[in-house]
Formats: C-alpha cells, structure tokens, sequence
C-alpha cells in the first residue's frame, strides 16, 4: 500500500512538469521561473532515488522517479533556452 501512494504522489507531481515545461515554453522568458525551485525539486528527486537504493527497497516506483526526473530535465532545458531568448532580447533592444 505504501508503494502505491508513493507512486500515487510522484505521478501527481510528475504530471504537473510537462505541463509546466509547455508553459513556459509558450512563454518564451525565464521571468517568473526560479532555478532555485527546480533545483531544489531535482535534489529531492535524487534523494528519494538514493533512498530506494540504500534502503534496498527498489521496485517499480523507481521507474516513476526516474520518468519525473527525465521532466524536470525537460524544465531545466526549457528554462536555460528561455534565458537565452531572454538575454538576446536584451542585447536587441539596448542596440536599437
């Protein structure tokens, strides 16, 4: 039972970052995005990998974490290419 609302939570949440991913994509800017947020979301991610490594309980849930971990990569690839369409903006605008 323990697995499943462990798994119940990481799919909550992992539904939320391709979601957030396209929203900011959309978007096209890093205002209002927070490296630090994703970091820290990544870091728990990793920890709750190493979790069900040194516990020795890894099953199926480890899947789970992984595929959320492949969508906050996705985060960090959409909030990198935003900064940079950012920062040209800014070099665009201070040469006009």
């Amino acid at each position: 039972m323990a697995e499943l609302l462990e798994a119940a939570m990481l799919v909550c949440f992992g539904l939320s970052w391709p979601l957030n991913a396209y929203k900011n994509y959309k978007a096209g800017t890093a205002a209002g995005a927070s490296w630090q947020f994703i970091a820290l979301i990544t870091a728990g991610y990793l920890a709750g990998i190493a979790a069900k490594f040194v516990s020795g309980s890894v099953n199926w849930v480890l899947a789970v974490y992984l595929l959320n971990l492949v969508c906050i990569g996705i985060n960090w690839a959409v909030y990198f290419r935003n900064r940079r369409l950012d920062a040209r903006r800014k070099l665009e605008c201070a040469a006009a």
